[in-house]
């Protein structure tokens, strides 16, 4: 069994980048000081936080007996429109995940959850102001390494749920 990085106890990083080098597609890693707050690990990106992939897993319960998870991508300057959330599942609540459950799932710290699901139970889905990002930034499973990489790849390789669920972007 090989040994887990101490950056990530889950190998979330080790399989996101075995999944980038054997899909051939460009991206970039960049090193910074440790930061899980997007503003701040924005500013040490040099970017605009409109270029960052801010992720949430929440619970949907779409009846008595049905919950399911979802992983919300959002530009990293909006927020997660819970109603346009619990519209899409039709169901009758939407809110944040507890913070073990969202650990396990996004098998990633908080501050690390990744744009992407190596969880069957975790559903990803992305607004289209994310997909259609030219370049798109988000912590690698790393609270020290974050990666570039283009919307369109990001779709491509993480296959979200397209949908509008980001709020309205800041004024």
């Amino acid at each position: 069994m090989p040994a887990v990085d101490a950056h990530d106890p889950y190998d979330t990083y080790d399989r996101l980048i075995s999944l980038l080098d054997t899909s051939s597609v460009d991206y970039r890693l960049i090193d910074h000081a440790p930061e899980g707050t997007t503003e701040a690990v924005c500013a040490l990106r040099g970017h605009p936080a409109s270029e960052a992939a801010k992720c949430i897993v929440l619970r949907v319960k779409v009846d008595r007996r049905t919950t399911r998870h979802v992983l919300a991508v959002v530009p990293g300057d909006r927020r997660v429109d819970l109603d346009a959330i619990r519209t899409l599942f039709a169901a009758r609540y939407a809110g944040f995940s507890d913070a073990g459950t969202a650990e396990r799932l996004a098998r990633a710290i908080p501050g690390t959850v990744l744009p992407f699901s190596f969880d069957p139970e975790l559903e990803v889905v992305a607004d289209p102001a994310v997909v259609e990002q030219p370049r798109l930034y988000f912590n690698a499973a790393r609270l020290d390494r974050s990666l570039c990489l283009s919307g369109a790849d990001y779709e491509r390789l993480a296959k979200p749920r397209v949908e509008p669920i980001a709020g309205p972007p800041p004024e």
